[in-house]
């Protein structure tokens, strides 16, 4: 088939997804400069991260911890930093413009929401895998904790379900911020250390009271610590923790995404956006 004009159908296709794949990387390469410019990302990526490592397995010395028990605390410490690390960098891909006040200018430029949180994403799990490499080294190194117990597959599910959950609550702050404006900035921050609660990251939500039980079995993560935790000697709290994970984050993605278009559209209809 060809086009009106005449050109292969084939040749828009390859014009299509190189103009996609362009405006996706300008993201990754604009976050990544405004990174490099923070004074903050020492702290984000080295020491908040490296200190909360170091104190809870100390605690878990002082408390004299078996070695599983020491290790259900670490993966979920490990957990906690990569998703904060790689949800926020998502977070970042609004705030840094509300922050500049130059949000309207981002949504002028030929990108769309899809562009804006693939590539945030995608820096985000860089920085992830960075912190994840780091933090291993020092468990290893100071408590003997071995992240490839169970496999490079299982440690690659569980890294890629840490960073689902991540982007779905990036776009989530993204959409609220979008929505509600500078108000909603402690969303950031407040929504993943709320989400990281509920799913565990310390104790099995089996301790938690029913109703938040419940709850806890709505989040991804719940899932994907269940099943990393499997391998250090853990009994399974569901049957098909992977599945059950992945299939969660996907329509979590996809309405985080939805909220975050239609919050864009309100603010440009209500003059929010300028």
């Amino acid at each position: 088939g060809t086009s009106r004009c005449g050109s292969p159908s084939w040749r828009r296709s390859s014009l299509s997804w190189r103009a996609e794949l362009l405006a996706v990387w300008a993201i990754i390469v604009r976050n990544a400069h405004m990174a490099s410019r923070n004074v903050f990302f020492f702290f984000e990526l080295l020491f908040w991260p490296i200190v909360g490592v170091v104190s809870i397995g100390l605690m878990t010395r002082f408390l004299g911890l078996t070695p599983e028990q020491t290790s259900f605390v670490l993966v979920g410490t490990i957990a906690l930093s990569v998703v904060q690390v790689c949800q926020l960098e998502v977070a970042y891909a609004v705030l840094l413009d509300v922050w500049s006040k130059s949000l309207k200018h981002q949504f002028l430029a030929p990108i769309g929401v899809r562009h804006l949180t693939l590539g945030s994403w995608i820096v985000g799990i860089a920085r992830g895998l960075a912190i994840f490499a780091i933090l291993a080294a020092l468990a290893a190194w100071a408590f003997g904790f071995d992240v490839f117990q169970g496999g490079a597959l299982a440690l690659a599910s569980f890294l890629f379900g840490c960073f689902l959950t991540a982007w779905i609550v990036g776009v989530a702050v993204c959409a609220l911020i979008t929505l509600l404006g500078n108000r909603a900035e402690a969303f950031a921050w407040a929504s993943v250390n709320l989400v990281l609660v509920l799913a565990g990251i310390y104790y099995p939500i089996s301790v938690l009271p029913g109703p938040v039980a419940g709850l806890a079995s709505a989040i991804p993560l719940t899932y994907f610590l269940d099943a990393y935790r499997v391998h250090y000697g853990f009994a399974s709290e569901f049957a098909n923790p992977l599945a059950t994970g992945f299939a969660l984050s996907a329509v979590y993605a996809a309405l985080a995404h939805w909220a975050f278009l239609a919050s864009v559209g309100r603010a440009r209809r209500t003059g929010l956006l300028l």
